[in-house]
C-alpha cells in the first residue's frame, strides 16, 4: 500500500483546526488553526440571555484557511489525500432555505442572529425545552425515554423558540440543519434538505431519532407543539449515517479551491466530543471524559445491556452515535473549566476595571500585569493549596445548571462554610472538589445503570494542564486515570472517520488500533485521600439536595 493521508477537521466553539495524518505511521504531519473572526468580536451574542450565535461565514472562511495552510505546508502529500471528515459542536442548528443555504447568507438576514447557527451552549430556549419535555414524555410513546430531560441546547427546542419569536425567520426557513451535517454537505456538494446526510449522533441525541420509534418522534406529536415542527419532520428524510460512513466525494468547487482530487472520500462525521472519544481509542468498558469548559462523558455499550433499565437520568443514549454497532451513552457537566474561569474573573475584576492613573501604572504595564496574573493565578493557588489542610468548605458545580444526572438548567450553584478567614485558594479548592464530585455522580450513575467501567481516559486542556485536578479526579473516582497525549483528539477522531470512509481500514475499531494511542495510566488513586474526600462527597450530595429543594 502506498502513501495515504487523511484530513480531520474539528470545528470547536472558538476556532476550527485541521490535521493531516499519515495512515501508515499514525503521525500528525501538520496542524492548522483559525479563530472565528466574528465570534472573537462577540458578534451576535448576548451573555445576559445566554444567546450564542455563529455566522456560517466564520465556518467557511476558517475551513478554507486551515485546509489551504495544511496543503501549503505539505504540497507533495495533496495527491495522496484519500479521505476527509469533520466534527462540530452540537446541537448547533441553523435555519436554511429550500436550497439548504443558511438564511444569514441571504442579504435580508445577514445581520439577524436568529438566522445564524445557534451554538450548542445557547440557552435561550429553556421555556420551550420544558414544554417539549411535557408533550414528548406524555405522548403515545415516551420520546424522552432514551434522553432524559430534553435540553434547551438541543434541536427541537431551539427551532421552537426561534420560530415563535421571529416570524420572518419562520416564514423563510424551509427547514433547519445541524452544523456537522451542513459542513459535510458543503464538502460533498449536497446541502439540499431532502437529500443531505444526517449524522447518527446528532439525529439520535438531539433530534430523538430511534429505530424503536421508526425514526423521529411522530409528526402528530411534534405538531402538538407547533404545526411548523411537522414540516421539519417531513423534510428530515434521510436515515442517519454513522461516523466513518462514506457519504460522497469532494465536490468540484472545493476540489478546485484546494487543488485536490474529486475522488477523495468524504466520511460522515459526528459531534466533537464523540469524535474525541474515538480519537483517544474508546472501547467497551472505557469511559472517556472530555474535560474543558464543560465535560462530556462517554461510554459505549451493547443495546441489550441497558434494555428495560431506566435511563431517564442520561443526557442521551443513541444508536451508532460514537461507534457503529453500539449504543453511545453521553453524560456531562454544564460547567467545569468555566467554574474556575468564573473565580478568576471575580479575582481579576479590580485590575481590569479600576482606572489606574498613568503615573502609577501605564496602560501597557497594566495590560502586561493583567496578562501575567491571569496566566499564573490558578497555578499559584494550586501551589498554595498543597500546604493547606483541607476544610469543610463545600461548593456545587452547577454554575450553568446541571446537565446530568437529571437535567436541571435552572438550578444554581452555592458555596457553604465560608468564614472571614476563608482565602481565595480555599475557595478554588472547594470549586475543584465540586467539579470532581460532579464527575463522581456521573461515574456512579453509569455504574448503577449497569455500565462496566474499567478504564477512564481524560481529554482536553484541563486534563493536560492541571495535574492537581487530575490527581483529585483519580482520588475521588478511586480509579487510575489516563490523560491522553493527543493534542487534537477531536480532529484525530475525524481523521479516523476519514480513514474508514476511504476504505483504508475496514471499521473504526481497526482504524483506532493503528491510529490511536494505547492506554497507559498517568494518575493512581491515593487510598487515604479517597477516604477523606468520600466524607466531603457525601456533604456535597447533601448540599445539592438542600439547594435543589429551594428551587
Amino acid at each position: 500500500m502506498g502513501e495515504q493521508y487523511v484530513i480531520g477537521i474539528d470545528f470547536g466553539s472558538d476556532s476550527v483546526r485541521a490535521i493531516l495524518v499519515d495512515t501508515r505511521s499514525a503521525q500528525t504531519l501538520q496542524t492548522a488553526v483559525a479563530e472565528y473572526p466574528r465570534w472573537k468580536e462577540k458578534k451576535y451574542c448576548d451573555d445576559k440571555i445566554s444567546q450564542y450565535r455563529q455566522h456560517p461565514m466564520d465556518y467557511l472562511e476558517c475551513m478554507e484557511f486551515v485546509l489551504k495552510k495544511l496543503l501549503k505546508e505539505e504540497p507533495n502529500k495533496a495527491r495522496n489525500v484519500a479521505g476527509i471528515a469533520v466534527d462540530t459542536t452540537g446541537s448547533t442548528v441553523c435555519p436554511v432555505n429550500e436550497a439548504g443555504i443558511p438564511l444569514s447568507l441571504l442579504k435580508e438576514f445577514s445581520e439577524d442572529p436568529d438566522a445564524m447557527f445557534h451554538l450548542w451552549k445557547d440557552h435561550t430556549a429553556v421555556q420551550e425545552a420544558s414544554e417539549i419535555n411535557r408533550v414528548l414524555s406524555n405522548a403515545k410513546v415516551d420520546y424522552t425515554k432514551y434522553q432524559g430531560e430534553y435540553s434547551a441546547e438541543w434541536f427541537w427546542a431551539k427551532i421552537l423558540h426561534t420560530t415563535r419569536k421571529n416570524k420572518a425567520v419562520k416564514e423563510a426557513a424551509y427547514t433547519w440543519v445541524e452544523h456537522v451535517d451542513w459542513i459535510t454537505g458543503i464538502l460533498t456538494g449536497n446541502i439540499k434538505p431532502e437529500t443531505i446526510a444526517h449524522c447518527s449522533c446528532a439525529a439520535g441525541h438531539k433530534a430523538l431519532w430511534n429505530s424503536e420509534f421508526g425514526g423521529l418522534p411522530d409528526k402528530e406529536t411534534l405538531e402538538a407543539l407547533d404545526p411548523y415542527l411537522g414540516k421539519i419532520h417531513d423534510r428530515y428524510l434521510q436515515k442517519p449515517n454513522y461516523g466513518g460512513e462514506k457519504v460522497g466525494t469532494l465536490c468540484t468547487e472545493w476540489a478546485s479551491k484546494l487543488g485536490l482530487s474529486e475522488n477523495i472520500a468524504i466520511g460522515m462525521g459526528s459531534f466533537d466530543a464523540h469524535a474525541g472519544a474515538v480519537g483517544v481509542g474508546i472501547r467497551e468498558k472505557t469511559m472517556v471524559k472530555v474535560v474543558g469548559t464543560s465535560t462530556v462523558d462517554m461510554i459505549i455499550t451493547k443495546k441489550e445491556n441497558v434494555l428495560g433499565k431506566d435511563s431517564k437520568a442520561f443526557c442521551g443514549l443513541a444508536e451508532d452515535s460514537i461507534i457503529p454497532g453500539f449504543l453511545g451513552a453521553e453524560a456531562g457537566q454544564s460547567a467545569f473549566g468555566d467554574t474556575y474561569a468564573w473565580l478568576k474573573k471575580v479575582l481579576m475584576w479590580p485590575l481590569h476595571e479600576m482606572e489606574i492613573p498613568e503615573q502609577i501604572l501605564s496602560q501597557k504595564q497594566k495590560n502586561e500585569l493583567c496578562e501575567f496574573i491571569s496566566e499564573n493565578l490558578l497555578k499559584k493557588m494550586e501551589h498554595e493549596i498543597q500546604n493547606m489542610e483541607d476544610d469543610t468548605l463545600i461548593a456545587l458545580d452547577w454554575f450553568n445548571g446541571r446537565r446530568y444526572p437529571h437535567l436541571n438548567e435552572k438550578i444554581k450553584s452555592s458555596i457553604t462554610g465560608l468564614t472571614l478567614g476563608t482565602t481565595a485558594p480555599e475557595i478554588y479548592r472547594a470549586l475543584v472538589q465540586a467539579t470532581v464530585f460532579g464527575s463522581r455522580r456521573i461515574y456512579d450513575s453509569l455504574k448503577e445503570l449497569g455500565m462496566e467501567i474499567e478504564k477512564v481516559i481524560c481529554v482536553g486542556g484541563i486534563a493536560q494542564k492541571s495535574g492537581y485536578i487530575m490527581q483529585m479526579m483519580a482520588d475521588v473516582l478511586n480509579v487510575p486515570i489516563m490523560v491522553s497525549e493527543e493534542n487534537q483528539s477531536c480532529a484525530r477522531g475525524a481523521a479516523v472517520y476519514a480513514a474508514v470512509a476511504a476504505g483504508i481500514f475496514d471499521n473504526i475499531l481497526d482504524a483506532q488500533s493503528r491510529l490511536c494511542e494505547e492506554y497507559k495510566p498517568n494518575y493512581y488513586p491515593n487510598k487515604d485521600t479517597h477516604l477523606s474526600l468520600e466524607v466531603k462527597y457525601r456533604m456535597y450530595c447533601c448540599l445539592g439536595e438542600k439547594t435543589e429543594q429551594g428551587f
